[in-house]
């Protein structure tokens, strides 16, 4: 079965740095897309980035210039590399991935940033 498994969550200040790691298993074919969403308390879920297979890549406006997705497909791994972090990122973060047969989400990791 295909699961997939956040982590490198956890409590930084603001300013700092975390990166976040998504764990792929199972069997995947035909993926089109990889992502990172996240849900802060009080919000609904919103898209942080994206990446497709053609490695065409997408970015929540606040995010920009701050976030990098990536993935290692060797070790079958999205990252989503996050600096300058303010208090607004503050939220659990999931990752997904689009194949043929539709969409997996991971569980989340609690991201906050706080001083």
């Amino acid at each position: 079965q295909v699961q997939l498994v956040e982590s490198g969550g956890g409590l930084v200040q603001p300013g700092g740095s975390l990166r976040l790691s998504c764990a792929i298993s199972g069997s995947i074919f035909n993926v089109n897309a990889m992502g990172w969403y996240r849900q802060a308390p009080g919000k609904e879920r919103e898209m942080v980035a994206t990446i497709t297979s053609g490695d065409n890549t997408n970015y929540e406006d606040s995010v920009k210039g701050r976030f990098t997705i990536s993935r290692d497909n060797a070790k079958n791994t999205l990252y989503l590399q996050m600096n300058s972090l303010k208090p607004e990122d503050t939220a659990v973060y999931c990752c997904n991935i689009l194949y043929y047969k539709g969409l997996v989400w991971g569980q989340g990791t609690q991201v906050t940033v706080s001083s």
